[in-house]
């Protein structure tokens, strides 16, 4: 049974299913607004960054404050310290994502079906597996918004941030682990989900826009890799909204974000008509 509770405006609710593809039973937190218009509501699919949970967002930031008075379903699920993709190692989280969490939420919600009302985005390594994801199912989304993304995750040598690990609050993967997830250079994993070519074969008809922002104060390399990304973006001709602002790698900055995620994906989302009961 759906375990609930409630905020101002959405209930939080708790669905759980058995996972074929990850061979385990998998929950996911659905905030669930009050009265979804006829026509259906948008989706709004939030991934957490490395080693977050599905309550990453209700917990940690003020997301039930920033969805108070829109129509969103938003859709939180986990991967704890893997990727949203079908890793190297054997982790199907993107079959798991695609295959069967868009279904579910399609089953057991009024929301649209159209690729239009569906947005995603996420922070640091959900930002990037959103893009990434958008990338391969445009014809399941179409609006991407990131914080911090770490789009350039395929490309990574080695450990660039073995210099922080003295800091207790770095966050990224040493390169054992990063590798147990995108397996050596040149791997068929690296290949298939690196977002530059995933660009490189975008068809210029396909609807998308993306928000994307960074802090200032956030690691070099992900600024750096922020930018690259922004340049492909705009190199594709995709509908794009950049900003570098002051803040950090950190759930403080990500919780600054939001409002401007939610403004974004208001804007770029046009009204519907069609739906999918429960």
């Amino acid at each position: 049974m759906p375990g609930l509770r409630t905020s101002a405006r959405h209930e939080l609710i708790t669905l759980q299913q058995p996972s074929p593809a990850l061979g385990v039973d998998k929950r996911v937190d659905v905030l669930v607004p009050p009265s979804p218009p006829e026509a259906g509501s948008p989706v709004l699919v939030l991934l957490h960054g490395f080693g977050g949970t599905r309550r990453t967002w209700t917990d940690q930031t003020r997301l039930l404050d920033h969805v108070r008075g829109t129509d969103l379903f938003v859709v939180m699920p986990e991967s704890g310290r893997r990727w949203f993709i079908n890793d190297h190692a054997g982790y199907h989280y993107e079959s798991y994502l695609i295959d069967e969490l868009i279904p579910l939420i399609r089953r057991s919600f009024p929301v649209r079906t159209d690729s239009r009302a569906w947005a995603i985005g996420g922070f640091s390594m959900g930002g990037a597996s959103a893009l990434i994801q958008a990338l391969r199912n445009p014809r399941l989304f179409s609006v991407v918004v990131s914080y911090a993304g770490a789009f350039e995750g395929p490309l990574r040598r080695g450990d660039p941030y073995a210099a922080l690990r003295r800091e207790s609050a770095c966050l990224m993967p040493s390169a054992q682990v990063h590798e147990h997830v995108w397996g050596p250079e040149g791997s068929p994993t690296r290949s298939t989900y690196n977002p530059y070519r995933l660009l490189a074969s975008w068809r210029s008809d396909a609807r998308l826009s993306v928000y994307a922002d960074v802090g200032t104060g956030d690691y070099q390399r992900i600024i750096q890799m922020n930018r690259n990304m922004a340049a492909a973006l705009r190199a594709a001709d995709i509908d794009l909204e950049y900003h570098e602002r002051p803040g950090g790698h950190d759930l403080s900055s990500l919780d600054d974000a939001l409002g401007r995620w939610l403004k974004f994906v208001s804007e770029r989302i046009p009204p519907g008509s069609r739906r999918a009961g429960p």
